[in-house]
């Protein structure tokens, strides 16, 4: 007998109980969706906390000098002592396809005091038209502006305002150990104050033009701190990285490249972790599918014992009878699949677009040094709805084994007797 047959036979025994068949492909299909749901949350928390641990302030690659970290000693510049050409080091790694930005910094050690008011804190030097394009710190203003390049102004962070006293438009004392081995300090204006959620941030950052910080810390120009690297897809810092440290040693200059895969490799270890989660999803998920189908099968093939006795006094394989019920199936599990991805797909792309925001009821939290905001934000997941759809297939396939065997092993003579 030709395989068609069997086929239609299959079909044909999916209609016979219409309602317990659209129950049990509900039931997968909605399977489905929960599968690529949950795993599409939790993508969406990851990038929630790689896009905002590498966005808002490190970038997703950093170049600095061999011996800068982990001390982070002022007189630890690029190129050393001499400093380098900082145009060209820009336009070196900019060169590279995969970086869209770069930007130089310079970082220091002091003191912000108004009147009787003092906190210690880290002074970031930043490029005022550079840095915008390579993180969000400079666009996290609540009040005032940024200062202009060469600006003598400083913009501190929300929680430092408020420790201090200070406002927008007041004056503050910077103090600073310099490079030269002198006390760096000068009066500054508040032009402006920001607010990144990140408690630690807000309460120690202060923002000046580079060359405002350079002057405050006797170093020249041409000696910065850290380039800061944007890179569109944080998953490819490893490689940009890798190709810029061939890159710049070629050129002679001695740098160290870092990803931010290992200046932050708790963030990578969550991430690794949520993604091993999702697969205790997927199994959890079909696994209890299982039995759901595994019932619809045995009812299935218990009342059509008559019908499969019958083929089996009229000469039909047993293996004819087994492939049959697992034909049927695999054509209840495509028909799950397509509703099921009739369901998932749409939701996922209003979801995507409209996430719904629980920060006015949970606040903004850090995790792994990263800020994570309530929003269930939610990324469609192609590899796990693709992987979720064989499962969704072969837990119908599975949970027909029993059922596809107990269905051959009918005793003819018995069940058309009646007995």
């Amino acid at each position: 007998m030709s395989e068609s047959p069997w086929w239609r036979i299959s079909v044909r025994n999916l209609g016979r109980n219409m309602r317990r068949t659209v129950i049990t492909a509900l039931g997968l299909a909605f399977g489905y969706f929960a599968v690529v749901a949950l795993i599409g949350i939790d993508d969406g928390l990851v990038d929630e906390m790689v896009t905002n641990g590498t966005g808002i302030i490190n970038g997703q690659v950093q170049v600095h000098a061999p011996d800068y970290l982990p001390d982070r000693s002022v007189y630890a510049t690029i190129g050393g002592d001499t400093g380098i050409n900082v145009t060209a080091l820009l336009d070196s790694i900019t060169a590279d396809p995969a970086v869209t930005a770069a930007t130089p910094r310079v970082f220091g050690g002091g003191l912000v005091s108004t009147g009787s008011s003092t906190m210690g804190g880290t002074l970031f030097g930043f490029d005022p038209t550079r840095e915008p394009e390579v993180a969000r710190l400079t666009a996290s203003l609540t009040a005032g502006r940024l200062p202009g390049p060469d600006a003598h102004a400083v913009v501190i962070g929300s929680e430092m305002a408020r420790r201090i006293h200070a406002a927008v438009g007041d004056t503050v004392v910077v103090v600073a150990p310099a490079a030269d081995g002198s006390l760096g300090n000068d009066l500054y204006v508040v032009s402006g104050i920001f607010t990144t959620g990140i408690a630690d941030v807000d309460a120690a950052f202060a923002l000046m033009p580079i060359h405002t910080l350079q002057r405050l810390m006797a170093l020249a120009p041409s000696r910065v701190h850290e380039i800061a690297i944007r890179v569109p897809d944080p998953w490819e810092a490893t490689a940009v990285a890798a190709r810029l440290r061939q890159r710049l040693a070629a050129a002679g200059m001695q740098v160290a490249v870092r990803p931010w895969t290992e200046s932050n490799p708790e963030l990578v270890q969550y991430a690794d972790l949520i993604r091993a989660a999702n697969w205790v999803i997927l199994f959890v998920v079909f696994g209890m599918a299982i039995f759901g189908v595994a019932n619809t099968m045995l009812m299935a093939t218990y009342e059509r014992r008559r019908e499969f006795a019958l083929l089996l006094v009229l000469g039909a394989a047993p293996r004819r009878i087994v492939r049959t019920v697992l034909y049927e199936a695999l054509v209840l599990g495509l028909v799950s699949l397509v509703a099921g991805a009739a369901i998932t797909v749409p939701i996922l792309i209003w979801w995507h677009h409209s996430p719904p925001d629980l920060s006015k009821i949970f606040g903004s939290f850090t995790l792994a040094g990263a800020l994570v905001r309530p929003v269930l934000k939610t990324n469609f997941p192609p590899l796990m709805a693709a992987v979720s759809g064989v499962a969704l297939l072969a837990t119908a396939l599975a949970a027909a084994v029993i059922p596809a065997f107990r269905a051959a092993r009918v005793p003819p003579a018995d069940t058309l007797s009646g007995r």
